[in-house]
């Protein structure tokens, strides 16, 4: 296997109630990676059971334990987890076991023979039952639809990051369910390969049905993101201006019916909705100003760019 042994990996694995899963997951990874020097970083999402004790009582080096003071949930979990992370690759996975670590040597082979900056599983042959892979292919369905990045499973946990793309991922909220997305909206090249699945041994999974809704709402924003994020006067000013000029059309009609015919319009309900239009047009387009101004205001008062540079070289010398 053409992998580099010298890259320095950082596992993030986000915990919650997993008890049962933390050493036998330490276990797991640990005869995975025999050939490679890494650090495995569990992040205790404020378990209510005894995952935390069990994890302390875990004889293992290289394992590191993180113990958030509340639940934050997966994606603060993460969040906390990669930046805590000093690897050259961070590897991300569930702590459920159904993910396999024996796939991290060849997924790491695929980002370095083929230049990528991720390379993320699709579960083969998933172990999961009806109520969990419904919501993961309406979310995969709608990310493929919404957006022009054609991957295949983006609920897969079993992801291999390089060092700057995960620590440019901005985590929050839940939108781990959407890493693939952040990290092709800042420019990564992203690589699909099969990996294996397992049916959960121990424990109970914390997906459903519900969640569905949740992704509908966070695809919604990411996408605000991706098409607006730097110029949201393109959204609300031109929904304002077809509602502006729709409203005042239906009030010009009216203008001419009322002093050039001598129609009575005062309970013409084509009086409210133009005066409605012609409003919500007034405000949309203002709306459309102050959150123009406000991301100027982002970026301007933390000296951000909207850009990232992927390398800058001089004839063959690397200059950053």
């Amino acid at each position: 296997m053409n992998t580099d042994k010298n890259k320095f990996l950082s596992i993030v694995i986000p915990v919650f109630n997993e008890q049962d899963n933390v050493q036998l997951l330490s276990e797991k990874v640990k005869d995975a990676l025999v050939n490679f020097d890494y650090e495995l970083i569990l992040i205790d999402d404020g378990s209510t059971d005894q995952t935390v004790n069990r994890t302390r009582g875990i004889n293992d080096p290289k394992l590191i334990l993180i113990e958030l003071k509340r639940n934050y949930g997966q994606s603060l979990a993460l969040a906390a987890g990669i930046d805590y992370a000093s690897g050259d690759y961070i590897i991300t996975l569930d702590g459920d076991l159904q993910n396999d670590p024996l796939d991290i040597p060849m997924m790491i082979e695929t980002l370095e023979n083929g230049d990528y900056d991720v390379v993320t599983g699709i579960r083969q042959k998933r172990k999961d039952n009806f109520v969990r892979t419904i919501p993961s292919k309406i979310a995969n369905y709608m990310v493929r639809k919404a957006t022009k990045m054609d991957i295949k499973d983006n609920g897969c946990a079993l992801k291999v990051f390089t060092k700057e793309t995960a620590k440019d991922l901005n985590l929050y909220g839940e939108m781990h369910r959407f890493i693939n997305l952040l990290a092709y909206l800042n420019g990564a090249r992203i690589a699909q390969v099969p990996v294996r699945h397992h049916a959960r041994q121990f424990g109970k999974s914390k997906y459903g049905l519900g969640r569905t809704f949740k992704v509908i709402n966070d695809l919604t924003l990411i996408i605000f993101m991706r098409k607006y994020m730097q110029r949201p006067i393109h959204l609300f000013g031109n929904t304002g201006l077809i509602a502006l000029i729709l409203g005042g059309a239906c009030l010009l009609w009216l203008g001419i019916e009322k002093f050039i015919f001598g129609e009575e319009i005062g309970t013409r309900p084509l009086l409210i909705v133009g005066v409605m239009l012609f409003l919500a047009g007034v405000q949309l387009i203002t709306m459309g100003i102050v959150v123009d101004l406000l991301m100027r205001t982002y970026y301007e008062s933390q000296s951000l760019r909207p850009y990232r540079i992927r390398k800058i070289t001089k004839g063959e010398k690397i200059l950053a």
